[in-house]
């Protein structure tokens, strides 16, 4: 069997010390926190742009129903 780099990264994390361990799954739950935040900006900054260019609709909760029940 083949093991892919996902498997060796885990064997490798299995073989770590408890405070490595501890150490490593804090340093990558900090890096998912940050991809998650430039994820989050980069769909603001996207919204904000098309809001800009009037590619966005506004409108109440009403106003949101008919045009989905128009299409």
């Amino acid at each position: 069997m083949v093991k892919t780099k996902l498997d060796r990264v885990i064997d490798d994390f299995n073989n770590l010390s408890l405070e490595e361990k501890e150490y490593i799954t804090e340093i990558l739950y900090k890096q998912l926190i940050e991809t998650k935040r430039e994820t989050i900006t980069k769909r603001v900054e996207e919204a904000l742009q098309n809001y800009h260019q009037g590619a966005v609709r506004t409108g109440t909760v009403e106003d949101l129903r008919r045009d989905l029940e128009s299409d």
